[in-house]
């Protein structure tokens, strides 16, 4: 995948329990590299996926915080880390964004990614 990133946006995670950016525009097919910072003090993840994928996701983690992930939609970051995300965006619409530690979401820890449809390409019906 990494081959394949077109563009690379950085993103920071804080204690103000906000990403920065919190709203992302990218193409349909575009493959993007978040380089994401935790410049807070406390653990912080960014998980990418529906609204639905991530309250659920949220409610195992809040029964179990501790949880190991080695998923790649996804990063979990100490205090003062870096990591990345490489993601392909292939459907238009929106993917959302959050940190799922316990307390982190319900405090509006969020964003989302809107995916604009590839221009010039034709429906194949």
């Amino acid at each position: 995948m990494a081959a394949k990133v077109t563009r690379t946006i950085k993103v920071d995670m804080t204690d103000a329990m906000r990403f920065n950016p919190a709203t992302i525009d990218v193409q349909q097919n575009e493959t993007v590299r978040f380089l994401i910072t935790n410049s807070g003090k406390v653990k912080h993840e960014l998980v990418l996926g529906t609204e639905q994928e991530l309250k659920e996701h949220y409610e195992v983690m809040k029964k179990n915080p501790e949880m190991e992930h080695d998923d790649p939609n996804m990063v979990t970051l100490a205090p003062g880390k870096s990591g990345e995300v490489i993601w392909q965006f292939t459907k238009a619409g929106k993917v959302d964004f959050a940190c799922l530690q316990p307390g982190h979401y319900d405090a509006g820890m969020k964003g989302a990614v809107t995916v604009a449809k590839a221009k010039g390409k034709a429906s194949a019906k």
